[in-house]
Formats: C-alpha cells, sequence, structure tokens
C-alpha cells in the first residue's frame, strides 16, 4: 500500500473575514475530493484570515499513479481562482504490512485474543 502527501499553503487575496475565508477552503477541499477522491483538511493557519495551510491524503496500490494525482492537483491549485498556491510539499510513502509485536520495552502489543479479533493468525 502507497500513501500519498501533499502539503499546501494558499493565500486568499480576496478575503476580508474568516467567512470569506471558509467558503474558498470549503471550495477547495470539496473540489479536490469529488475530481480525486482524496481526503483534505485544513491543518494549519485556521484563524488568519487570508491564508490556509491544508493537508491532502490519498492511498493506493500504485506509487506512480499517487505522484500523477499529487501532480495534477498542484497544477490545479496552480491555477485555482480565488486562492494562489504559496508552498506546497508531497511525497509518496510505502506503508508496511507487518505490525510490530513488541513495544520499545520488550512487551507484547496484542494478547493472543486481541490478535484474533484482528483476523491475523496467532
Amino acid at each position: 500500500m502507497k500513501i500519498g502527501i501533499l502539503q499546501f499553503e494558499v493565500e486568499i487575496p480576496a478575503s476580508g473575514s474568516l467567512k470569506d475565508k471558509r467558503r474558498v477552503v470549503k471550495s477547495i477541499k470539496d473540489r479536490l475530493h469529488r475530481e480525486h477522491m482524496v481526503s483534505v483538511a485544513e491543518v494549519g493557519a485556521v484563524e488568519i484570515w487570508n491564508r490556509s495551510m491544508m493537508g491532502l491524503v490519498c492511498v493506493s496500490a500504485d506509487g506512480a499513479y499517487l505522484t500523477g494525482v499529487l501532480s495534477r492537483i498542484v497544477e490545479k491549485l496552480s491555477a485555482w481562482p480565488d486562492a494562489r498556491l504559496v508552498a506546497y510539499s508531497s511525497d509518496v510513502l510505502s506503508a508496511e504490512q507487518s505490525l510490530p509485536e513488541v513495544d520499545e520495552s520488550g512487551v507484547p502489543l496484542w494478547t493472543p485474543d486481541e490478535r484474533r479479533s484482528t483476523g491475523e493468525a496467532a
């Protein structure tokens, strides 16, 4: 499993209040989710009325596909009519299928009953 992550900051020049900002942020979140099936959240600059820092994630089995999706989203954000893309960073991570069996001190994380409830073999 691969996880695509995009963190970006936008400036909203026409915003004169938090209400104006929320309208633009909601528009960005809704459109990206609808068109690319990604999860988007405002993660910073929440109380600043003309800026927003947002985070976006998507999941796929194919890392190249995720790289393409993130690139298309950056292009779309660069041309957004109500906001100006100030900065962004992206990455595609590989999620490991196996989970650790013990914590840092060597204590098992799960009892045998808990392991069965997750569908894993004991």
